[in-house]
């Protein structure tokens, strides 16, 4: 029998369980009179695996807990988040635009990366620090501070908050498969950039200042990462919805 979890989702027998990382512990302050540090994720992230029909499970950056709950995943979502450490990609460490307070959670996700892509066995969405991350994972470099290498930075507003700009799709690529078009406007808070590109990767999507916007894998079935938030405007952007759709789809367990 389906058991009603929230209004319009229904969890069935071969329901797929989606593994999406959180923030690291000092990476993001939360209110709180009892307790310092927190493993938090906003809710949009939670909130649009559950619209598409699957089962939303945290993934807290400590150690190898990703290696623990692999067998009970069927896919998973690296989400966004701070700076990814330099170091980890042999770059000036004392820039001071680059916001990294997160080593744990870097090598953590870099594993969880480096292991999923020789897997091959679960379909993968890596969103803004996540396709950093990607990149970074599998051999790429990054741009520290994009006020660096553009005249205009589209990719923030004035506080360095949210914006929206249009992203160009590749035609005939996984993610304009995916979304069912090539072209989006998307929200936007990242100050970073791809540098040079892992070789095992290959750009899917750019910005109208030739920014690369999207990533898939040449050696992975189901491995995109997308350099926008499909999270803030999946209620109400089909486009953006279809990611997550598309994810817990490809990660449906046969139905015995």
């Amino acid at each position: 029998m389906n058991r009603p979890i929230r209004q319009n989702v229904t969890v069935q027998k071969n329901t797929p369980i989606i593994g999406l990382t959180t923030y690291g512990y000092q990476e993001k302050k939360t209110i709180s009179d009892h307790y310092e540090h927190h493993y938090v994720l906003p809710k949009e992230y939670v909130d649009s695996v559950m619209r598409a029909g699957g089962i939303p499970i945290l993934i807290p950056p400590n150690g190898t807990d990703w290696q623990n709950l692999w067998p009970l995943l069927d896919g998973i979502i690296v989400t966004g988040g701070t700076d990814i450490s330099p170091q980890n990609y042999g770059s000036e460490t004392q820039h001071p635009e680059i916001q990294a307070d997160a080593f744990e959670r870097d090598m953590a996700e870099i594993e969880l990366i480096q292991y999923a892509v020789k897997s091959k066995d679960k379909p993968v969405l890596c969103i803004c620090r996540g396709m950093q991350v990607l990149n970074v994972a599998l051999g790429g470099t990054m741009h520290a501070h994009i006020p660096e290498i553009r005249e205009t930075d589209i990719h923030r507003n004035s506080q360095g908050l949210w914006t929206l700009h249009d992203c160009y799709v590749n035609a005939g690529s996984l993610l304009a498969e995916l979304m069912g078009t090539e072209r989006v406007n998307t929200y936007s808070g990242h100050h970073q950039a791809i540098r040079s590109i892992a070789g095992s990767l290959q750009v899917a999507a750019t910005a109208p200042d030739g920014i690369i916007e999207a990533l898939t894998s040449i050696d992975h079935p189901w491995l995109v990462g997308v350099q926008w938030h499909p999270e803030k405007s999946a209620d109400a952007d089909p486009t953006q919805q279809r990611l997550f759709d598309k994810l817990v789809k490809a990660a449906e367990k046969p139905v015995l």
